[in-house]
């Protein structure tokens, strides 16, 4: 079997690209702010710098233009028509700002095509001087990432464009890494998650397949993942190998063992019919039918338990029905009951709070995969336990998605559900049943058909007797 990699080494690996994606991620999300914190003092220091450009009348920034306006665009500037000055964009979304000082004051008006901008918080009252307000302007227009129009009158001197996009604009705005941090973080987990995942996932689909393997599963098992789980495999391969050589060896021991009692068994028969006192003979007989009776039980619980019959697909319904019918024909008081309608609850509506409910009627076979031969005799043993302990026997088919479960009611029994649990293991025999013919082995034999099939044996007090339950997996 190929190796493959060990789970301590698939940690490391992944501690390691953990890391290093977190550090990646750590660089990018740190450079990123910091070019944009640069950007905003850049936007800031902008706004100190046109306030002495419109003060003086001269170049302060080499990407910072201010130009006069026209006689008829420095008339609507006046009148407070800025959206109507030419070139300005339309829809045109004006944000007017008086900046006072100790000459008059300076005027403002950002015209954008996209918002107005929120300078409540840069009055006097809160930024003190009027080159510190334009320059906490000029950062609110790098913020938002716009490219406004700045319309400038500083004391009585004239109207005037400022162009200060090369500064604040979003073309001078620098990337931002933050999102792709994000997302080298979200790919990094995301790869991780799977890895464990698909790790895991090898491990829970071994353990599935192990859990079905009384269910026709194969004598050996391969699988694909970490070394760990490959030698697990291994082990367990090598041990469900030694399990099916005892249970062949325990089987070849009873069947030889079953095969040499048969001729002095016989020798036996012969002699004793040969006494004439006839309690002793029919003490003797008893006797011999026991021992080679306890004989064969054993070696069918042995069989049983080696999972030699393969399953296959068959119908439940006609295989209870057939062995109803058996009973019926030598006057065996055992009855099949009708399949009941099966009341199905739904979910809940948006428009109703009440659950709607429908009803399936059980006219359809009941399908299973399963060993008809095993749940025949399963069957079998608990329809003559019914009819030794309790007189009569009553089955039914109970059903739902996953599972089948065949009831057998008795009539009559005394004994409890509890007590009767407690003699599922081999030999156990309850107080009562001393002058009953029996080896301990028939709800042994029972509980392990049931294994086989992913079920259990299981019993519930009723309102007449005691009834046995063999649930099985429908496939």
């Amino acid at each position: 079997m190929q190796r493959g990699f060990r789970l301590r080494s698939l940690a490391l690996l992944w501690v390691a690209v953990a890391m290093l994606s977190a550090s990646a991620a750590t660089v990018l999300w740190m450079r990123s702010t910091q070019s944009w914190t640069e950007h905003l003092s850049a936007a800031q220091t902008a706004g100190l710098l046109t306030y002495e450009a419109l003060r003086t009348g001269q170049d302060t920034h080499p990407d910072l233009h201010v130009s006069p306006l026209s006689d008829a665009d420095a008339l609507l500037a006046e009148t407070g028509k800025f959206e109507r000055i030419t070139g300005m964009p339309q829809p045109a979304y004006v944000t007017v700002l008086s900046l006072q000082n100790n000459e008059g004051g300076l005027r403002l008006a950002a015209v954008s095509d996209v918002l107005q901008y929120p300078v409540a918080y840069i009055q006097a009252n809160v930024v003190p001087t009027a080159s510190a307000q334009l320059a906490a302007l000029t950062r609110l227009f790098a913020t938002y990432c716009s490219d406004p129009i700045l319309i400038a009158r500083y004391g009585n001197g004239p109207w005037q464009q400022v162009n200060g996009s090369g500064i604040w604009g979003c073309d001078a705005a620098p990337r931002d890494m933050r999102l792709l941090a994000v997302l080298l973080g979200l790919v990094a987990v995301a790869a991780l998650v799977t890895l464990i995942g698909n790790t895991t996932q090898t491990f829970d689909a071994f353990a599935q397949a192990f859990r079905n393997r009384r269910f026709g599963g194969p004598d050996s098992y391969e699988t694909r993942g970490p070394s760990e789980l490959r030698d697990i495999v291994d082990s367990l391969n090598a041990f469900l190998e030694a399990e099916r050589m005892q249970l062949a060896n325990r089987a070849a021991v009873l069947s030889s063992v079953s095969h040499d009692l048969g001729t002095p068994a016989t020798r036996l028969r012969l002699r004793t019919a040969l006494i004439k006192d006839e309690e002793l003979r029919r003490k003797l007989e008893s006797d011999i039918d026991s021992m080679t009776g306890i004989i064969e039980s054993a070696l069918t619980y042995t069989r049983v338990e080696m999972n030699a019959e393969a399953p296959r697909k068959l119908s439940l319904n006609s295989l209870v029905e057939t062995i109803v019918s058996d009973y019926q024909d030598v006057g065996d008081p055992v009855t099949l009951a009708p399949p009941r309608d099966l009341v199905v609850e739904g979910g809940q509506s948006l428009f109703m709070s009440r659950r709607g409910r429908s009803v399936v009627t059980p006219g359809r076979q009941v399908i299973i995969t399963g060993r008809p031969v095993a749940l025949e005799r399963a069957i079998t043993n608990l329809i003559d336990n019914a009819l030794k302990y309790g007189r009569s026997a009553n089955l039914a088919i109970e059903t739902d998605a996953e599972t089948a479960t065949i009831v057998v009611e008795d009539e009559g029994s005394d004994t409890l559900a509890k007590d009767v649990e407690a003699l599922i293991g081999p030999f156990e025999r309850g107080e009562n049943t001393d002058y009953i013919n029996g080896h301990g082995l028939g709800l042994s034999i029972v509980a392990t058909i049931a294994a086989l099939h992913n079920g259990a044996l299981s019993f519930e007090n009723s309102t007449t007797g005691l009834q046995a339950r063999l649930r099985i997996q429908r496939a």
